[in-house]
């Protein structure tokens, strides 16, 4: 009976996750099967945050793995922007453990274990900084008012000290997400028009699923920023 329990959790674990999986709409905007989501960090902590935003009760439409082109003819990837009529919601995911810390103005954060051990990480706000850039570059827009910026934490680590200047800056963990956004709604003003989201929204669908040769040149590129940097 006891070994039948035991058994018995991880598949249901498995039933839920799968059964939750194929209900959101994360599956057909991201191209990623369950097992390319849920055994790949970087993209299963993108899935918990895109069902956090599905589950805010505002009109919006939401996309994922955006390769934005840039002006140097290389490319910027958003993990997920969330457009409304009280504007943008640029999402920047960082599925991390450990202490954080980190200052808006400081080009390196740090990551630090229990062990002591310590890894410096590149700035995510001017990291996502750069990808605002170019989704204004390619949308035509100029008003900085219409962009929040949004550094994502996973519910592993602890945001120790963080330092912040910008008011549409924010950092915060995953399970904080939804009430920072509505507290940002609170204060804001519509913006955009039914009509301006779907124009929007379709000015950046050719983005997303970007090809294999895309990925890879677009990894290819940040490989050899790193190499120069070190």
């Amino acid at each position: 009976m006891i070994v039948f329990i035991l058994l018995s959790i991880p598949l249901f674990i498995f039933y839920t996750n799968y059964r939750e999986y194929n209900q959101s709409r994360y599956r057909k905007v991201s191209n990623h099967t369950y097992w390319e989501t849920f055994f790949n960090k970087g993209n299963s902590g993108e899935y918990y945050i895109y069902r956090r935003l599905e589950h805010l009760k505002i009109s919006k439409l939401i996309l994922t793995n955006l390769y934005i082109p840039k002006k140097d003819g290389s490319t910027t990837e958003v993990d997920l922007l969330m457009i409304t009529k009280y504007g943008f919601f640029v999402v920047e995911s960082k599925n991390y453990q450990g202490w954080i810390f980190g200052d808006e103005k400081h080009r390196q954060w740090t990551q630090t274990f229990p062990n002591k051990k310590k890894f410096k990480f590149f700035n995510p706000i001017w990291q996502n900084k750069g990808h605002i850039s170019a989704l204004k570059e390619v949308l035509g827009i100029t008003e900085d008012s219409l962009i929040q910026s949004l550094i994502v934490f996973s519910n592993e680590c602890e945001l120790k000290k963080i330092t912040l200047t910008s008011e549409n800056v924010h950092v915060l963990k995953r399970n904080q997400l939804n009430s920072a956004i509505n507290r940002v709604l609170k204060k804001s003003h519509v913006q955009l028009s039914a009509d301006d989201i779907k124009k929007y929204y379709h000015m950046l669908s050719p983005y997303i699923r970007a090809s294999k040769e895309v990925q890879e040149v677009h990894i290819q590129k940040i490989n050899e920023k790193l190499q120069r940097k070190s």
